[in-house]
């Protein structure tokens, strides 16, 4: 790493879990990130300061008002915009060793192995099921890394998929209903960064090689601030 590096990433690389080895691996790291919403606000922007070399965003939504109160990368000036434009803009000006890529458009299961492949690692922050399932399959089936997020109402939750563990269909049926999303059910503002911030330590727990939550499921209640690890079947 350069002087510069050095000194951005020395509270990071004291720590003996990571070190300079580790911080050129998460400097080496592609990631894809599903959803610039209210858990890919905090994701996206913890993993750009931590030195995730490339980052790439997908999301075909634009900045709308209801969004501010969760999606902290935006303000009242990104209003009509494209969240990934304005993102990859607080990226930028962030850390300059963050590369991104935006994909302005939904991910579909014609386009999904295309936009997936190129990727060590996927982040799916999405606010519908069947994206998920896509972007779960895909994983699968290409055998790469998938560290999902959920938020709705007060609960949150993380969980791995990889080396053959349990997946997304192990937690969910496809039939379940979208009332369970955010956009139809409602979210507490906090949760998106709690979550979020789970979500991009679990990203980086991969990267780095440290014990991930693989065939687990990390469930957190707002309510009470109780958390519990669960074992997936």
């Amino acid at each position: 790493m350069n002087i510069d590096q050095q000194r951005r990433y020395i509270r990071q690389t004291m720590l003996p879990e990571i070190g300079e080895a580790g911080q050129q691996k998460l400097l080496a790291a592609r990631v894809l990130i599903v959803g610039a919403g209210g858990l890919g606000s905090p994701l996206i922007t913890y993993l750009a300061a931590g030195g995730v070399g490339t980052l790439g965003i997908i999301d075909e939504d634009r900045v709308e008002l209801s969004n501010l109160p969760r999606q902290t990368l935006y303000e009242q000036g990104d209003i009509g915009r494209l969240k990934v434009e304005a993102a990859a803009d607080r990226v930028s000006e962030l850390n300059p060793d963050c590369q991104i890529t935006t994909y302005p458009y939904a991910l579909t299961a014609e386009n999904a192995v295309e936009l997936i492949a190129p990727y060590d690692l996927v982040a799916d922050g999405c606010d519908n099921f069947a994206t998920r399932f896509v972007v779960n399959d895909t994983c699968v089936a290409l055998g790469k890394p998938l560290v999902s997020a959920a938020i709705s109402g007060f609960n949150g939750q993380v969980m791995t998929v990889m080396d053959g563990s349990p997946d997304y269909r192990a937690l969910v049926h496809e039939d379940a209903p979208e009332a369970n999303t955010c956009r139809e059910s409602g979210v507490i503002g906090p949760l998106g960064a709690i979550i979020g911030g789970m979500q991009a330590l679990e990203v980086m727990r991969v990267v780095l090689g440290m014990p991930a939550l693989k065939g687990k499921l990390a469930v957190f209640d707002g309510r009470t601030h109780q958390q519990r690890v669960a074992i997936l079947p």
